[in-house]
């Protein structure tokens, strides 16, 4: 579920898991009314796992809390989270993990952790991440407030609340297995970046995934729920055209636009729609397109989305837009680069691990206070939705059906069993990439997120460890689902790291390729 951000540009968000087809089913919970699960789970059918990962989270409860609060006051745009990723680390360190990664695969904010018990036992991973957005800082009030980075910068898609979740998981399933001496690895991903070129793809291309028996992930939404729903998947490409400048006015014939090959490009993306797929997806953005009026432009760009069902078909509608560009090009007498610079796979669901993570999240006490309703009421008023508080039932699981979104944690699905689950942490109606996200994110209501996550994560996890049908079920529909395919990373062949990572922080992690006018000093 990817969302992308260019410079200034910000894309579609890539949060529409587990929302379009269920927001009517949320918006009748009212936020009042519990699932039959959970109704099962209040009269004692809830398995031990669940009822010792809440004790387990209780007990690590300050760490989590510090991750998601101090992440909450320091947020950071993609490749910039140099606060946010070394908070999670000094936690990971004082809990008793190791760094055994920094920088990883390129990416000087991403790293990863790991702790080990006994010989041999299963390898599970988390998945945090760390990343805010830009415009969508508002302080912890409903209403629209600059937050503690002004209106900048501000966790709008809820990254603080999900990387305290997926690490505080972490320390409580290590509470777990030390106190029932159970073997095994717990290997934590830094996921920088999700919001721009995510990590995870960059550590997919790498293999880090490869040796783990399942990945377990959540998000912050509206609602409670978790499911077989796939997103899409996704290429990103600049088109830049290169034309020639001249006086708009007094001889423009000696000039050739490269606005126009941009504007004739985007005429043929429209043409193309009527012969696409209901699955396809196309949207672009003109990041460059001259200055002045009376300037015919030389350079122009546009930054457009691909997405579809899967990377065969994806990959076939990126063709015919390669096409369309060229095309344009010879029609404008301009030349075209057209640079294919990241890409993401559509994300394989789970069934044994969305049916597990299930019954976990309805032994969860989604109970809300009434100060914590009454602050999502006002952030409703305030965006002029129906004033339904926050959901505290769990929705059935979800049935299989393909969304229009995309997430870096589709390149993970494709290595090893993996499964995402939403918890409601934001009010009802409200969307991703939106302030009342961030006002949320920094009071009790963002905790209760990061706490149930990880009650719900350290559950499913202490299940893996110990049960070993538990994970020959989750590969078998995970070999069944991929079908014999071997995974082909979407990063074009030579792409070393994502753009934009700041020049500092290469020069921090002493990577080979340093950025132009640098020189390494011995």
């Amino acid at each position: 579920m990817t969302g992308i951000t260019d410079d200034r540009i910000q894309g579609v968000s890539r949060r529409s898991l587990m929302l379009g087809t269920v927001a009517l089913a949320a918006i009748g919970t009212g936020g009042a009314s519990r699932s039959f699960a959970q109704e099962h789970a209040a009269a004692g059918d809830v398995p031990a796992s669940a009822r010792n990962a809440q004790d387990a989270v209780e007990a690590v409860r300050d760490a989590i809390l510090r991750i998601s609060r101090e992440v909450w006051n320091n947020p950071e745009l993609s490749h910039h989270e140099e606060i946010s990723s070394q908070i999670h680390i000094r936690e990971l360190e004082a809990a008793g993990f190791t760094i055994t990664s920094r920088g990883t695969s390129g990416i000087p904010t991403a790293f990863i952790a790991e702790w080990s018990q006994g010989a041999g036992g299963p390898k599970i991973g988390f998945l945090p991440e760390y990343d805010a957005l830009p415009g969508l800082g508002n302080a912890a009030e409903p209403r629209r407030t600059p937050g503690p980075a002004g209106v900048e910068t501000g966790h709008g898609c809820g990254h603080n609340m999900l990387g305290a979740g997926c690490t505080g998981a972490a320390f409580a399933l290590r509470k777990m297995m030390i106190n029932n001496d159970v073997p095994g690895t717990i290997r934590v991903y830094g996921c920088a970046a999700e919001e721009t070129e995510g990590a995870k793809v960059y550590m997919a291309r790498d293999g880090l995934f490869n040796d783990l028996d399942a990945c377990l992930a959540w998000h912050p939404g509206p609602l409670n729920a978790t499911g077989l729903l796939r997103t899409a998947a996704m290429n990103m490409l600049r088109i830049r055209y290169t034309g020639r400048s001249a006086h708009a006015g007094v001889d423009p014939w000696e000039g050739r636009s490269a606005l126009k090959g941009a504007e004739l490009f985007g005429t043929g993306i429209q043409f193309m729609r009527e012969h696409l797929r209901p699955t396809t997806r196309l949207h672009y953005v003109y990041t460059s397109a001259g200055e002045a009026p009376n300037v015919v432009p030389d350079r122009a760009e546009v930054l457009i989305v691909i997405r579809d069902q899967d990377r065969a078909e994806v990959d076939e509608v990126t063709g015919w837009v390669g096409d369309v560009a060229k095309g344009a090009a010879l029609a404008t007498q301009t030349s075209v680069d057209v640079n294919h610079f990241f890409g993401l796979h559509d994300l394989l669901p789970n069934e044994t691990l969305v049916n597990r993570i299930q019954v976990h999240m309805a032994a969860l006490p989604l109970v809300w206070s009434e100060e914590e309703q009454e602050f999502a009421r006002a952030c409703q008023r305030e965006t002029n939705l129906p004033e339904a508080g926050l959901a505290s039932a769990v929705l059935p699981v979800l049935p299989e059906i393909t969304t229009g979104g995309s997430t870096d944690v589709g390149d993970v699905s494709h290595n090893t069993p993996t499964a995402i689950f939403a918890l409601a942490t934001m009010p009802i109606g409200v969307g991703l990439h939106t302030w009342p996200v961030t006002a949320c994110g920094g009071t009790s209501i963002g905790d209760k997120g990061s706490l149930w996550s990880a009650a719900v994560m350290a559950g499913v996890g202490y299940d893996l460890m110990t049960d070993a049908n538990l994970r020959a079920s989750a590969r078998e529909d995970f070999s069944r689902r991929k079908a014999g395919r071997t995974y082909v990373s979407p990063l074009p062949e030579g792409r070393v790291r994502p753009d934009g990572i700041p020049e500092h922080l290469l020069l921090r992690d002493g990577h080979d390729e340093l950025p132009t006018g640098f020189l390494r000093k011995e």
